[in-house]
């Protein structure tokens, strides 16, 4: 008796002690869960392999750099001042990283410079109106659009009134926290940083929003890249004589891309309206910002790949049959619908092979990521995938990962509650993500109604397909079965709100990356995306940090020479790969002046808004020769002398570097499997033998394309 009593006395002791531990357990993973998802989101997102024996090289020198310039050490920086970090720290970390993250040399003399250069006064208390604005579209739509109705507002001397995103209302479920614009963008900025241009306000007075109320103002549809010439004789009459006018723009742009030699200023002011005046609401930079220091924690720099494969532009370039499964019909059903509306104008049915060899088709992440490493990136290099939307999902990315260990996104950069605490208190939708697949009786009575006899007129609504989870997750049961897609969920509309939100977070990091990649630059109407948003973004704020532009044309070529042995590949085909790549960080402007421009003068903005900070005869201590310096200004059209002021700023730069290096070139042995690590020495102040024997390719490449 006395042993089974004991027994139950350890027993009890035993629970009461599992009871206690169970609650220390949840009131830890309470309290410091959110402490612990920061930590890791911080710390341990990469498996490091440093690159250089010292991991921390870069970090110490940045450190130092900032502590003698006196600047803040918070991510906030610009790649301007990144580069010239960079620059100083070249002659430590040796020729091979400065051919992979180095800045262009022959550009380094170009800055942005978009303040007005002639006669061009503030707006006066007076005038003709206001013009009130719905925008439509994606994220690089909108920004397009919300540049040229500001430049269109001067040409009017009208009032804007802030901007209404189509895509940000209450309705579509996205938190009334904040209101269309400010969902994205911060009005006050807007407001305050458009004053010496155009006269801003939030809202219409009450009368005039009664009016609009009771749709008794004027409304124009405006079309796509109307000239000056359309609004000053159609909108303003109307404008006069009401007082108030709304814009529908719905096509990306209102205004054409590249308006008249008199009309400079106004290029000018795009410039200041999407470079300075558009800033992102203050949560949503926040955010970017988080990230971006996760990203830049390690001391290291990292490449930013925009793949650009939406559903839109593979249907409209005829792209389909990259994937071969479902999603090739969800392609081919979206360009019937394309046609059908005159959207597209072509087949149905388009062959793959000579759309590629136009240059009409994206890169796919597997070529970008043999691209980047024959180019000499090793293995473990950084490189955050972007975009809203990449169709087909993660498994398109399987070649990339194993390619790079360390690629990463937004979503791995950031933790739930962060990403939730951008889209404000919206509304739980119950039971969406759990309703159940129709009853045999409900399937039976929708055939019956296909298959019965005949009826009077007007026939009654057949009953509703409902819309299950399994079609947001990527099978579209409705494929092949109708003409018309299925309208969409309030959960999508909303989705597709948080899209604007993610490529926001997106758009900064790729501002900010040391090298940038875009797999394609072409949109679902075939004009330019967010990556050439990007690129442009780039050349105006930085035009020398590595902003590769591969033309898709001959990367396919190259690619298919070497289809069967693409993991083994000869010393000859990474030459040219080189080669290509560097010559496209010049080549790819001249492309861009030509054709980008033409369509969004924001991929290009240079010339009109950019001078040169040196004259070609001083800028030989920057580049190899002041000759190849004139082609490529000349090719750029950069003529403008950057003023006094801004000469006084310049941070002085270390000009002790050997120009006249050979090719740099990996040693023979990597040339057969160049997927494997490559070792290379980048030991500070050491390996001066191997270094006197390599080569800064990037000079010479660049003297070659500035010779063409």
């Amino acid at each position: 008796m006395f042993f089974k009593s004991k027994m139950k006395w350890v027993a009890l002791v035993g629970l009461v002690l599992s009871a206690f531990s169970l609650f220390t357990h949840f009131l830890l993973a309470r309290y410091t869960g959110e402490s612990i998802s920061e930590y890791h989101s911080s710390i341990t997102i990469f498996s490091w392999r440093p690159i250089f024996k010292n991991a921390d090289l870069f970090r110490t020198a940045d450190q130092l750099l900032v502590g003698h310039l006196g600047i803040s050490s918070n991510v906030g920086f610009s790649n301007l001042l990144r580069l010239m970090e960079i620059t100083q720290i070249d002659s430590m970390l040796g020729p091979m990283y400065r051919r992979l993250w180095g800045p262009v040399r022959l550009l380094e003399s170009i800055y942005p410079h978009a303040n007005p250069r002639g006669n061009y006064e503030a707006p006066g208390l007076r005038t003709n109106g206001f013009i009130f604005v719905r925008v439509q579209g994606g994220f690089h739509e909108i920004r397009n659009s919300i540049c040229d109705v500001v430049v269109v507002s001067r040409i009017l001397n009208a009032t804007l009134v802030i901007p209404e995103l189509q895509s940000t209302t209450s309705s579509k479920g996205i938190s009334s926290d904040f209101k269309s614009f400010a969902y994205l963008y911060n009005e006050d900025q807007f407001i305050v940083a458009l004053t010496d241009d155009v006269k801003v306000v939030k809202t219409l007075p009450r009368n005039l929003k009664k009016a609009r109320r009771k749709k008794e103002i004027p409304v124009f549809r405006v079309p796509y890249s109307a000239s000056p010439d359309f609004y000053l004789h159609n909108v303003l009459p109307v404008l006069k004589r009401h007082s108030v006018v709304e814009l529908v723009v719905s096509d990306g742009g209102c205004l054409q891309a590249v308006l008249p030699n008199h009309l400079e200023e106004y290029q000018r002011l795009r410039c200041r309206v999407s470079f300075h005046a558009l800033r992102f609401r203050q949560e949503v930079q926040e955010l970017a910002t988080k990230v971006l220091n996760r990203l830049r924690a390690s001391g290291r720099p990292f490449i930013a790949f925009e793949p650009g494969m939406t559903r839109d532009a593979l249907a409209y370039h005829g792209c389909s049959e990259l994937f071969q499964d479902v999603h090739t019909e969800l392609i081919q059903h979206r360009r019937s619908w394309m046609i059908k509306r005159g959207i597209v104008k072509g087949k149905l049915s388009v062959d793959l092979t000579e759309q590629r060899l136009n240059g009409s088709c994206p890169l796919m992440p597997e070529e970008v990521g043999i691209l980047l490493r024959a180019f000499g990136y090793p293995s473990d290099t950084v490189i955050y995938v972007s975009g809203g939307e990449v169709f087909g999902g993660q498994r398109t990315l399987i070649p990339l990962h194993a390619m790079f260990e360390n690629v990463v996104d937004r979503t791995s950069l950031s933790t739930g509650r962060e990403l939730t605490r951008i889209y404000g208190s919206e509304t739980q939708f119950i039971g969406i993500s759990h309703r159940p697949p129709p009853s045999y009786e409900e399937e039976m009575k929708l055939e019956t109604w296909k298959t019965s006899g005949p009826r009077p007129r007007p026939l009654p609504p057949p009953p509703a397909r409902p819309k299950y989870p399994y079609n947001i997750e990527g099978w579209w049961g409705w494929v092949a079965e109708s003409d018309n897609e299925p309208d969409s969920t309030i959960m999508e509309l909303r989705i597709n709100a948080h899209k604007l939100l993610w490529e926001a977070i997106d758009y900064v990091i790729c501002i900010e990356a040391d090298a940038f990649i875009p797999g394609f630059d072409r949109d679902g109407k075939g004009r330019p995306n967010f990556a050439s948003l990007v690129m442009g973004h780039r050349l105006y704020q930085s035009a020398a940090s590595k902003t590769y532009r591969p033309d898709r044309k001959e990367v396919f070529k190259l690619l298919e020479e070497t289809s069967d042995h693409l993991y083994q590949v000869n010393r000859t085909w990474l030459t040219t790969i080189r080669k290509h790549l560097s010559r496209t960080l010049l080549d790819g402007l001249t492309e861009a002046s030509t054709r980008s421009k033409l369509l969004s003068f924001l991929s290009h903005p240079v010339l009109e808004c950019s001078c040169l900070r040196y004259e070609p005869s001083e800028a030989s201590t920057h580049a190899t020769s002041p000759s190849t310096l004139s082609q490529v200004q000349g090719a750029l059209g950069v003529v403008y002398r950057c003023p006094a002021w801004m000469d006084s700023d310049v941070i002085s730069r270390s000009t002790k570097e050997n120009e006249n290096e050979d090719d740099l070139d990996e040693d023979d042995s990597t040339s057969g499997l160049f997927f494997r690590q490559i070792s290379t020495n980048h030991e500070v102040g050491g390996g001066e033998t191997n270094n006197k024997d390599e080569v800064h390719m990037e000079d010479q490449e660049e003297l070659e394309s500035g010779e063409r």
